[in-house]
């Protein structure tokens, strides 16, 4: 009865469930081509998701706070497009960082005032934005893509520590980590979540949910535009062009480690769960060589199954909430 139990417990906690999934996964890849798991294929992971985790952080906290963002990947070309154009121009790629960096801060900050202030839906606003950003990232650069030869630059987003670990992931943990601590134990963080789980009851404790929300779309744009910085030095070249991989992507793997698509729950850790299962499944998919559309089609139903966790979950938190209240009028009324 014992043994019982504790599977039981084991079961009901997701992090665990996500992770026992996520050794089958790599167990089932590595049967099946025993290059998975070298060290080239390795790299490559973490290559991969560096980018996608980096964006996953900021969007992770938006859904928090009640927020969401679909212009984060033509933020994240933006970036790149200024900091390659900076750098042909002869800027030293530092200040070219921070310059576009400020210029991603203030995207999200006009998204902010679309959403927060304006009380359009995020949907619409955001998509909205997204084509202004394109169509800016079109006109830059003529609709072709920017080539950088700056070799310095190269060293954000191509260097590995030590030949193993590529410096992209350790930006990501670093940032995993500062970001975990934050919503776990500052002030600030747990406003996060009482805003995103009830914006009424944060008005009535005295807080300003749209100053909060505003201050989650320019961080979420802050690190997208980051994401894009690394791209461009990884690949030493900037593209005008659309791509919202990497924005599904970090939408997938924050609702997939079950930070709530409604707000008012998550964690850094469970972001990273869900971006290590979300890449290692994606990569074995490559590894199969298996057609794009069937990628596509796996991709598109890993977000569907996430998205209908994340409902149940809301229910789950939604019914133990109204039962904890419920107790409590029958406490009083006795």
């Amino acid at each position: 009865m014992e043994k019982e139990s504790v599977l039981k417990r084991i079961f009901k906690s997701k992090l665990i469930v996500l992770i026992l999934i996520l050794l089958a996964i790599i167990i089932m890849y590595d049967l099946i081509n025993p290059n998975y798991l070298s060290r080239d294929n390795l790299r490559g992971i973490m290559h991969a998701m560096s980018v996608t985790g980096i964006m996953a952080v900021g969007t992770s906290c938006l859904f928090i706070g009640g927020g969401i963002d679909l212009a984060s990947s033509t933020e994240g070309l933006l970036a790149g497009v200024l900091v390659a154009l900076m750098l042909r121009s002869g800027v030293p790629w530092p200040l070219a960082i921070i310059i576009a960096l400020i210029v991603g801060a203030v995207v999200g900050l006009a998204i902010a005032g679309l959403v927060a202030h304006l009380r359009m839906m995020p949907f619409i606003a955001t998509i909205a934005v997204s084509n202004v950003v394109l169509g800016f990232n079109r006109m830059f650069t003529n609709s072709q893509n920017v080539p950088i030869p700056n070799e310095s630059f190269w060293v954000l987003g191509g260097s590995n520590l030590f030949g193993v670990i590529p410096m992209p992931f350790i930006i990501m943990l670093v940032l995993l980590f500062i970001y975990g601590l934050m919503l776990k134990y500052t002030q600030f963080g747990r406003n996060i979540y009482l805003v995103g789980g009830n914006m009424n009851a944060a008005r009535l404790s005295g807080l300003n949910p749209l100053k909060i929300k505003s201050i989650l779309y320019v961080n979420n744009a802050i690190l997208a535009s980051f994401s894009g910085v690394i791209v461009v030095s990884r690949m030493h070249s900037a593209s005008p062009a659309s791509s919202s991989d990497a924005q599904m992507s970090a939408i997938t793997a924050a609702i997939l480690g079950g930070v709530s698509f409604a707000g008012g729950a998550g964690t850094m850790m469970g972001c990273f769960i869900g971006i290590l299962l979300l890449t290692f499944f994606n990569n074995g998919l490559n590894i199969l060589s298996l057609e794009s559309y069937w990628q596509t089609i796996a991709q598109g139903a890993i977000l569907i199954i996430a998205l209908a966790m994340d409902f149940f979950s809301t229910r789950a938190r939604e019914k133990s909430l109204k039962v904890k209240i419920d107790i409590k009028k029958e406490g009083a009324a006795a």
